[in-house]
């Protein structure tokens, strides 16, 4: 058969031989990527501020048999976030997970609040996704950066502004980093899910009057739960997406489509 006939092959989903750093892995969407990443093959660093449930998790995963280890992170410390990072190796993909979030009227927005939130949502994101990227680009390898965007980082809500200033500014530097980074072969992209039930978003899920908001704009039956973006996660961190950066994949039920 003609070399140009042949049928394609699927790029691999695998992640064997990748080091992963997944942040904000101590609980919700972070843990299940990081338990995504480890399943397909990855050697994943998982890091976050809480370290008794951090330890919980990687030995979790250890006993499964996967490649896990602890560091913790506090990513809006970000002068500390640089030196950790350049002890170690390079890592081939970056899963973001960590996030914060302090809800309410825009008027009663207090500094406190807009300093807490940007500084882990923006600032720590942009300066932890640039250094990963930066020790890639000196190393002369290619690499998969994500951050955990939101729904809510395209559209707007009552109660969300800060947050929503916070996952703006995600959508605007991953998509610069990408246009920057892509000659070195690093892609960077963002998944933005709607409402996940996690520790996050426990309080919204209590409340009923709230709750109905959201299933009036999720088009499908149902919420949604970590499980949704853990395939995602993977897709992004592997060769099936070579081609795919400067993207947002929104993982919303629906909620954007009107």
């Amino acid at each position: 058969m003609n070399e140009t006939n042949k049928l394609p092959e699927t790029p691999s989903f695998r992640l064997d031989g990748k080091r992963a750093l997944v942040t904000g892995a101590s609980a919700g969407i972070g843990r299940a990527c990081a338990t995504a990443l480890a399943t397909a093959g990855a050697a994943v660093t998982l890091a976050a501020r809480r370290e008794h449930r951090l330890a919980e998790i990687t030995k979790e995963l250890q006993t499964r048999g996967l490649n896990a280890a602890a560091l913790p992170l506090d990513i809006s410390d970000t002068t500390t976030t640089r030196d950790t990072l350049a002890k170690l190796k390079p890592f081939d993909i970056l899963l973001n997970s960590a996030g914060a979030a302090r809800h309410g009227p825009a008027t009663e927005v207090t500094d406190a609040d807009f300093d807490a939130v940007i500084a882990v949502n923006l600032r720590g994101a942009f300066f932890l996704t640039c250094e990963v990227a930066r020790r890639l680009a000196e190393a002369g390898r290619g690499g998969s950066l994500v951050n955990i965007s939101s729904q809510m980082g395209h559209v707007g809500a009552a109660d969300r502004a800060l947050y929503c200033a916070s996952k703006h500014g995600v959508e605007g530097f991953t998509k610069a980093l990408a246009v920057e980074f892509g000659g070195a072969d690093i892609r960077v992209n963002t998944i933005c899910p709607t409402f996940v039930r996690t520790e996050l978003t426990e309080s919204t899920f209590a409340d009923e009057e709230k709750m109905r908001w959201v299933r009036s704009k999720i088009k499908l039956p149902r919420v949604a739960g970590v499980e949704d973006i853990m395939g995602l996660a993977v897709y992004l961190a592997s060769d099936a997406s070579a081609m795919v950066t400067g993207a947002a994949f929104l993982v919303d039920g629906g909620w954007t489509a009107e």
